[in-house]
């Protein structure tokens, strides 16, 4: 292992202690912290379209809560944040921008911890059982994602809660996603359907 590998599995390792005691103490100002030092991480180790989603992320739920970013802290985003937009493109981008800004604070944290769980780079990988969700299914788990319940789901979307649960059922036999969280990581991977 490389000392710099070293240095990004320590920092990861440290920033998931940060975001699980931010997570624990509820302090939306440390997790608001956690998503922009992730973004780094990912512009950092390559992960470009995570790096905008996490900041998109921490700049939306910051304006929403009225929380202000240091300035330095803007600065030093600043650069990182152009070179991770240029290599992306303009899709890639929007989309990432996309995902971040429709984060609740508790999909917000499942993406920060989910970006603990591998700091290096990763090929891009399609979700198992994207490709064969309906676009009403893809729908139900977007909302899922951003903390709905099966109640605002189905008030959401005029149906009723058992048929959202009908839904999910087929959607978690087609994805293999047995848990909310885990359909939340498959919208937060996906990005648009």
């Amino acid at each position: 292992m490389t000392a710099q590998a070293g240095r990004v599995r320590e920092g990861a390792a440290r920033l998931s202690e940060a975001t699980q005691i931010a997570l624990r103490s509820g302090s939306r100002p440390d997790l608001l912290d956690s998503l922009r030092s992730r973004g780094h991480l990912c512009a950092a180790t390559g992960r470009k379209a995570e790096a905008v989603t996490a900041w998109t992320a921490a700049a939306a739920l910051s304006a929403h809560e009225g929380f202000g970013e240091p300035p330095a802290g803007a600065r030093r985003r600043d650069e990182p944040q152009r070179r991770a937009r240029h290599a992306l493109g303009a899709a890639e981008v929007q989309a990432a921008e996309d995902r971040g800004a429709a984060m609740s604070w508790t999909a917000a944290a499942e993406y920060a911890l989910l970006l603990t769980e591998d700091p290096g780079p990763r090929p891009p990988e399609m979700p198992p059982g994207l490709g064969m969700l309906s676009a009403r299914e893809r729908e139900l788990v977007t909302l899922v994602a951003k903390g709905a319940t099966d109640a605002q789901i189905a008030a959401q979307l005029f149906i009723s809660v058992g048929t959202v649960r009908s839904h999910l059922d087929r959607i978690r036999d087609k994805t293999g996603c047995r848990r909310r969280a885990d359909l939340t990581r498959l919208a937060l991977t996906a990005g648009p359907g």
